[in-house]
């Protein structure tokens, strides 16, 4: 069992947004997907990347690879996780789409 955050609420597997802070996933800046979390709740893996969470950054999060800064949040109701003073584009993934708009409307 996962430890219950408020990022994980104690799931092993959540729909979140992710955005890489200084490029891109896979062709855009953000993707709202499933994330799965290790049993503390400190490492979020999403798309084969494993992201440890880190302190002080503009990120919360940073790429154990090549220490890129990812923002890793849950899907807020009103639909947007994009800081309003971005400009960012968003893509859901197709396997979390029926649960991103679950999230949404709770």
């Amino acid at each position: 069992m996962t430890q219950k955050t408020q990022l994980t609420r104690g799931l092993k597997r959540r729909v979140m947004y992710v955005e890489n802070k200084n490029g891109e996933i896979d062709g855009v800046a953000a993707r709202i997907g499933w994330v799965t979390f290790s049993k503390t709740g400190q490492s979020v893996y999403y798309r084969g990347r494993t992201f440890a969470k880190a302190n002080g950054i503009t990120g919360n999060f940073l790429d154990v690879d090549n220490g890129e800064e990812y923002w890793i949040s849950g899907v807020k109701k009103r639909g947007s996780n994009v800081h309003w003073a971005e400009s960012v584009s968003v893509l859901i993934d197709d396997d979390a789409r029926e649960e991103y708009q679950k999230a949404k409307s709770v």
